[in-house]
């Protein structure tokens, strides 16, 4: 039973962090919109989440935000290379949008886009902290009921 609610935990953990770095990304874009040549990010994030956690399986055109491209994909090449950790997942995602309207600055800031994708990444921060919280309470009555 321990076991199963820490690897939940650890789940919903690194889909925080995820969620965290896609919130930055995103805000990141938000506060770039007037930067002449500014190209905006995003992240795949269903699929660097099943890469942070060592799931098989890619599914690179679904999923993915509307309006981005497709990655450039890195890989570990060598024994050396890092791999697998929640962080070096979001990065190996990291994506590129395509300007819904071009712009004489060559920005491709969607200011509408940026802002749904930044309130649904936010709700969706908060329920993994629900989750996460949720967890925490659980293992704590299991704890008190054995005693």
């Amino acid at each position: 039973m321990i076991n199963n609610l820490t690897s939940i935990l650890d789940f919903q953990a690194q889909a925080l962090t995820l969620r965290s770095e896609r919130q930055r990304l995103l805000a990141s874009n938000i506060a770039n919109a007037d930067t002449p040549g500014y190209k905006s990010r995003d992240m795949d994030f269903a699929a660097a989440l099943r890469e942070a956690t060592g799931q098989q399986g890619s599914s690179l055109g679904l999923n993915r935000p509307a309006g981005v491209a497709t990655p450039g994909r890195l890989g570990t090449t060598q024994a050396g290379h890092l791999s697998g950790s929640t962080m070096a997942a979001a990065e190996t995602r990291l994506l590129y949008s395509t300007a819904s309207q071009p712009n004489l600055d060559n920005n491709s800031v969607d200011m509408d886009r940026e802002r749904a994708s930044f309130a649904d990444n936010a709700i969706k921060y908060e329920a993994t902290l629900g989750f996460i919280s949720g967890g925490v309470k659980t293992m704590l009555e299991a704890i008190k009921g054995q005693a």
